[in-house]
C-alpha cells in the first residue's frame, strides 16, 4: 500500500516559510520521498502501518493550509501514468521486500 501525503501551505510569511520546511523535513524523517514540489510519497506494508504515519503526519501538521493523505493499493500504484517533459516514463512497480529494507 502507498500513501501519498499533498500539501498547500502558506508561504507568504517568514513563519510560515519555516513551518513548512518543518512539515517538509519531518515527512522525509518519516521516510517518505519527494515525488513532486508538495507531493511527498512512502510504500506502507500494511493498513495498520498507513494508520501509524497518518497520525506522525497529523502530529506534525502546521497551523495553516491544507494537508491531503491518499492511500493506494499495490495495483493503482503501478497503474499510475508519468511523463516527464513530453516523454512517457516507464510503468511504477512496487518495490520487493528485498529492496526496502536491504
Amino acid at each position: 500500500m502507498w500513501m501519498l501525503v499533498m500539501f498547500d501551505l502558506p508561504v507568504v510569511e517568514a513563519a510560515e516559510r519555516a513551518a513548512a520546511n518543518r512539515f517538509r523535513l519531518s515527512l522525509l524523517d518519516m521516510g517518505f520521498s519527494r515525488a513532486q514540489l508538495s507531493v511527498y510519497m512512502r510504500f506502507c506494508t500494511s493498513h495498520a502501518q498507513v494508520q501509524t504515519y497518518c497520525k506522525q503526519v497529523e502530529a506534525a501538521l502546521p497551523k495553516g493550509g491544507q494537508v491531503n493523505v491518499l492511500q493506494l493499493t499495490d495495483k493503482q500504484y503501478e497503474r499510475i501514468i508519468s511523463f516527464q517533459g513530453r516523454r512517457k516514463e516507464p510503468a511504477k512497480k512496487t518495490p520487493d521486500q528485498f529492496d526496502l529494507f536491504g
